[in-house]
């Protein structure tokens, strides 16, 4: 180990949540991850079944029955349209209904990691690109 890398620390108690109604806890032992990359690939694996299980709920079928893009506004089949994160998971982004939109398949392709922000700059370079 180098100079500045600590061991990992393994079972350390931690509060988990048993479900969002009651908000009771209970105490689980559970390996802490030894590195951030850990970390990261746990939240994302976890967010993405959040995903999943969101994308059956009468919920997400309505949000698609518009068939709206919610990046370009275009009109597509709800087949067409992609589960998208606006703040996405490999930046910290949940699976919530606050973060989850419809995108077309061509958007959510070139969205990829952007943060809203920043995809917003994008559609602005390539509105100032076509008017030149």
């Amino acid at each position: 180990m180098g100079p500045f890398m600590f061991p990992p620390i393994m079972n350390q108690p931690v509060k988990v949540f048993m479900s969002d109604r009651d908000k009771k806890y209970r105490r689980e032992k559970r390996p802490v991850p030894a590195s951030g990359m850990d970390f990261m690939s746990e939240h994302i694996s976890r967010e993405k079944q959040k995903a999943r299980k969101l994308r059956t709920t009468p919920w997400w079928k309505k949000k698609i029955s518009t068939g709206i893009c919610y990046y370009c506004s275009g009109k597509f089949s709800p087949a067409d349209l992609t589960m998208d994160h606006r703040i996405p998971l490999a930046r910290g982004g949940m699976s919530d209904r606050e973060n989850i939109v419809p995108a077309c398949k061509e958007c959510n392709n070139r969205k990829k990691n952007l943060l809203p922000v920043e995809w917003d700059e994008y559609m602005k370079s390539l509105k100032s690109a076509d008017g030149e």
